[in-house]
């Protein structure tokens, strides 16, 4: 038999943790979107990228930048909130896998894709 005050407190700790739900997973928010897709945007108006893709796990959030459909992405950039105290959780790779920018800002962190050339004399 259970007691008065644990039947009105809910199931016990047992019982919850056999029923926890799973861990939503990593996601963009507005502003990081934003950013994102501003520059993105940029880019395919100038004829750079043509497609792109989001993929939300468990444990980061990467968003694919693709030349063509069927190509391996040219960068991604990936939201990693477990470096957040670490390394920053933004970091951009290239189609090779090397880090190209990581940092605590995705603005600071998005520069680095957004190089225009300039004429020197």
């Amino acid at each position: 038999m259970t007691p008065l005050h644990e039947a009105r407190s809910g199931p016990s700790s047992k019982a919850k943790s056999r029923h926890s739900p799973t861990p939503l997973p990593v996601t963009f928010d507005r502003r990081e979107l934003s950013l994102i897709l501003t520059l993105y945007g940029r880019k395919v108006a100038q004829g750079e990228w043509r497609d792109y893709a989001m993929d939300f796990l468990k444990d980061k959030a990467l968003f694919s930048i693709h030349k063509r459909t069927s190509e391996m992405p040219l960068y991604v950039i990936e939201k990693n909130p477990a470096l957040q105290r670490k390394q920053g959780q933004y970091l951009i790779t290239n189609m090779t896998g090397r880090v190209l920018k990581r940092g605590h800002d995705l603005a600071q962190v998005l520069k680095v894709l957004d190089h225009d050339l300039v004429v020197v004399k």
